[in-house]
């Protein structure tokens, strides 16, 4: 297995994100290649916590111009983790 600091990139915090976080789903952008199996061990194993389910979901890069140039972003991958009742929150998320 790879290890898990490679496959949690940065957790998405925005107002919807907190909103989701009164079901006990805590939302992280991760790795393309990672699948639901490494995201749960990698955030079980970084945060201490027990994953109930893992919901993944690939975000299409965006068209953008910067002055004379134009692009598109790079793709990523979101992933939805919720944990179990008996689990604690994630610590990250608290500080917020």
């Amino acid at each position: 297995m790879r290890d898990p600091r490679d496959i949690i990139k940065r957790p998405i915090i925005s107002e919807r994100t907190t909103e989701l976080q009164e079901q006990r789903k805590y939302v992280f952008a991760v790795d393309l290649k990672a699948n639901k199996t490494e995201i749960r061990h990698a955030v079980e194993t970084l945060f201490k916590v027990e994953v109930e389910s893992v919901n993944t979901m690939r975000v299409s890069g965006k068209f953008t111009r910067y002055g004379f140039h134009s692009g598109y972003k790079s793709d990523w991958k979101k992933a939805i983790v919720k944990l179990t009742p008996t689990s604690k929150s994630i610590p990250i998320f608290d500080s917020l």
